[in-house]
């Protein structure tokens, strides 16, 4: 899968794999070859607070083994940003309940699309809710998605208090006998301090209509915006707890580091990452895979 994902995401791995592979083709561990890892970092959207990080710490590394060989200093950096991801070993890949939450335009509904298309290949009965009631295009668009993969979408009207619709899409829920109930809900940063009002609600209605249950939260960010989505990113880690992070549109950036950032910043693991526009785009994030193939063509 990790293979195909490689080759779906060629422009993380031309622009930042091509640049290490000359870096570590030349010269020793000095302070030349640090000053060029430095930028190479920064210019993959590391971020300058994460990756002096980086560097003092592969800096230490290096002094502990007393060699200057490249190749060694290629090992301790896989192991370094390794480590700065956090682990999905205890996150559920596929929650029975799961809220989605993220700005608007970070590809909220077009992962719930991808991610209930993964479920239906399971043979697993879907029920996505729109809980988006103020953005017109969203409950559109998320009806859209759900005929062309075959699963059932509940709706409230316009303006209709997504509260209101996320209880009655329970109440289907557990009715119905549905496997799983994907949620999304709006992105108006706009109005922070409503949005976390709003947001503090829905869960309160899901855990009181679905409460013998586990309640995943995922967090969708645009990796296109690097350090922008970053800022985004942290008023929703602000206003509910995020267990789970989603990385979209990982095809349209050449800036891999930016995964490093935003599990340093937030610690939370990256559960999923998208790519491209087909409903099969979307991978399972591999923390080995993906640092080893960063940097090795």
């Amino acid at each position: 899968m990790f293979n195909f994902l490689k080759d779906k995401i060629k422009k993380i791995y031309s622009s930042v794999t091509q640049g290490m592979q000359v870096l570590f083709g030349k010269g020793s561990f000095d302070e030349a070859f640090l000053k060029e890892l430095t930028a190479l970092l920064i210019a993959a959207d590391t971020g300058v607070a994460t990756t002096n990080l980086i560097i003092e710490r592969l800096k230490a590394a290096m002094e502990r083994v007393a060699v200057t060989d490249l190749a060694q200093a290629k090992k301790a950096l896989e192991k370094i940003l390794l480590e700065m991801l956090e682990s999905i070993d205890q996150i559920e890949p596929f929650p029975r309940v799961l809220v989605l939450v993220g700005v608007n335009g970070s590809g909220k509904t077009t992962f719930i699309s991808k991610y209930a298309s993964l479920l239906v290949q399971q043979g697993k009965k879907v029920l996505l809710v729109a809980g988006d009631t103020f953005r017109a295009a969203a409950p559109e668009q998320l009806s859209t998605w759900a005929s062309r993969i075959g699963v059932t979408v509940a709706i409230g009207k316009e303006h209709q208090d997504p509260a209101s619709v996320i209880f009655d899409a329970c109440e289907r829920f557990k009715a119905e006998g549905y496997d799983h109930i994907i949620i999304d809900t709006a992105g108006r940063l706009q109005t922070k301090v409503n949005l976390m009002k709003e947001l503090e609600k829905i869960k309160k209605i899901i855990q009181r209509q679905l409460g013998d249950m586990s309640i995943s939260t995922w967090l969708t960010i645009d990796a296109m915006l690097g350090q922008n989505s970053l800022a985004q990113a942290e008023v929703f880690y602000q206003a509910t707890q995020v267990n789970g992070l989603v990385l979209t549109k990982l095809d349209g950036t050449g800036k891999g580091g930016t995964v490093f950032a935003i599990s340093q910043k937030l610690r939370v693991p990256i559960v999923y990452i998208t790519f491209g526009e087909s409903v099969d785009d979307i991978s399972r994030f591999n923390q080995q895979e993906y640092v080893h193939n960063l940097l090795n063509a």
